[in-house]
């Protein structure tokens, strides 16, 4: 019997401070090696996919739900930047922007209205009914809403074409100088959660029935739909030409610049004020995510520890057994994909603000949402510690293969003849270990700790 004994201890403390103490050396012999500002902007995006990790580990560790839509959660957060930071752009309002919000409320009334055709109306008549009905305000949505959309596309499409935001602050500033308005880009980032929990609600009420493995197909087919419309859809995101200058919540490196203190203090810092002020703005940037990522770390370490975690994870170990029990495994299921979907939007929130630009085009939901799922299988699913030292882990890695891959294939082509075949083709290839290098790493986890680097107790 010891044979088949399970191990629940889980990792210990000693283990989860070294991984931890191994991600910061890192970090740190980054700075030391390459320069501090590389170090830097490895920690503020492992710090966001930490946030991504944790939200998947949510849906995935706690409540084995397969989610492989999680790009759209991300770029539905980066949305929530654009519509929160961006002022209103008054020329586009005036020229269809009551048509594009009226076609919209016509496009969702009739939705609505079939939905209660459907279900109330008489039996026999009510399949022609929801027909017709979905028919004729179809016609009516795309007479309303077209002419609204390319109003608002035609003025100024170079530059604006689009709608804007909500952000009507203006002058007003703070003590040291950044204007309020681009503080009230911090409340993007809460408005992206509640805006991918609102997709999510959605998507939950429809998918949510489905097997796992039609799940993940369902999610990965709603993401793209998403990401199509961002791209496409220049009225509300300018489409492929991006929203630009969003505002930021740290002071920007040229104001930094021209700052006698600064200069006084960068001078006593021993560095020149162009690298001193970089660093300054990504250290900003750095507590600030911080800051995000320890608070859902608290509150997903009392959700799993809680009456609440024990269920859900009951329910994920055998769903049969919670309904005999009386638990509603559909509405707990939409519950813990709604929480995991919103912190998928803030992460993707926080992205944008610090890209400083919406690009729709490089939201690319296979890529991408494989990486973030290799960060929660590396660094141990079921456990929140664990999701957020795989975000660190692998991106610290995803970063460092280039590098790394162009020095390897530089030491092996060393010798060889300037003409070489071999030599050239070795060169063109080494941008594309990332994703081998990715697998090869997941491949090595699952044969020697398959529950990852720090596996759930």
């Amino acid at each position: 019997m010891s044979g088949n004994r399970v191990d629940t201890a889980g990792a210990s403390p000693a283990r989860t401070a070294a991984m931890f103490a191994l991600v910061l050396v890192l970090i740190v012999g980054t700075g030391l090696v390459q320069s501090w500002n590389s170090a830097l902007i490895i920690l503020n995006m492992g710090l966001i996919s930490a946030v991504m990790a944790l939200g998947v580990n949510l849906q995935w560790g706690i409540a084995g739900l397969f989610n492989v839509g999680v790009m759209g959660f991300v770029a539905l957060g980066g949305l929530a930047v654009v519509l929160m930071g961006m002022p209103p752009v008054g020329e586009t309002w005036a020229a269809g922007g009551a048509r594009v919000l009226g076609g919209l409320s016509v496009g969702a009334a009739v939705i609505v209205g079939a939905v209660m055709v459907w279900n109330r109306g008489p039996k026999r008549w009510r399949g022609w009914m929801t027909f017709g009905l979905l028919v004729v305000g179809f016609v009516v949505f795309r007479a309303v809403y077209d002419a609204g959309v390319e109003a608002i596309e035609s003025i100024n499409p170079a530059s604006t074409g689009y709608l804007g935001g909500l952000n009507f602050g203006g002058s007003p500033r703070t003590e040291d100088g950044l204007p309020l308005a681009d503080l009230f880009v911090l409340l993007a980032w809460p408005a992206g959660g509640l805006l991918a929990a609102g997709a999510a609600w959605i998507i939950g009420k429809t998918a949510l029935g489905l097997r796992s493995d039609y799940l993940a197909i369902a999610t990965l087919g709603i993401a793209e739909i998403v990401i199509a419309v961002l791209k496409n859809e220049d009225w509300l995101t300018r489409g492929v030409k991006n929203v630009t200058g969003l505002p930021r919540p740290v002071p920007y490196e040229v104001t930094l610049q021209q700052d006698p203190g600064f200069i006084e203090r960068a001078a006593g810092w021993g560095t020149d004020v162009t690298t001193a002020s970089t660093i300054t703005v990504k250290l900003g940037y750095s507590l600030l995510f911080a800051s995000v990522l320890i608070v859902l770390l608290i509150l997903a370490q009392l959700a799993l520890n809680s009456p609440w975690g024990r269920m859900m994870r009951a329910i994920r170990d055998n769903e049969t057994s919670a309904r005999a029990m009386g638990k509603d495994v559909k509405a707990r299921h939409l519950q813990v994909f709604i929480l995991g979907s919103a912190i998928c939007g803030i992460a993707g929130a926080m992205m944008t603000t610090l890209d400083g630009q919406l690009t729709p085009s490089s939201y690319q939901p296979l890529r991408f949402t494989f990486l973030v799922w290799v960060m929660v299988i590396v660094g141990g699913s079921g456990n929140n510690l664990g999701a957020v030292l795989g975000g660190f882990v692998i991106w610290f890695l995803w970063v460092q293969v280039d590098p790394m891959a162009q020095w390897l294939v530089g030491a092996v082509t060393s010798g060889m003849a300037e003409d070489s075949a071999l030599a050239a083709h070795l060169t063109n290839s080494a941008q594309h270990l990332k994703l081998l290098t990715m697998g090869v790493i997941l491949l090595v986890v699952l044969r020697f700790s398959p529950r990852g680097l720090l596996p759930e107790r």
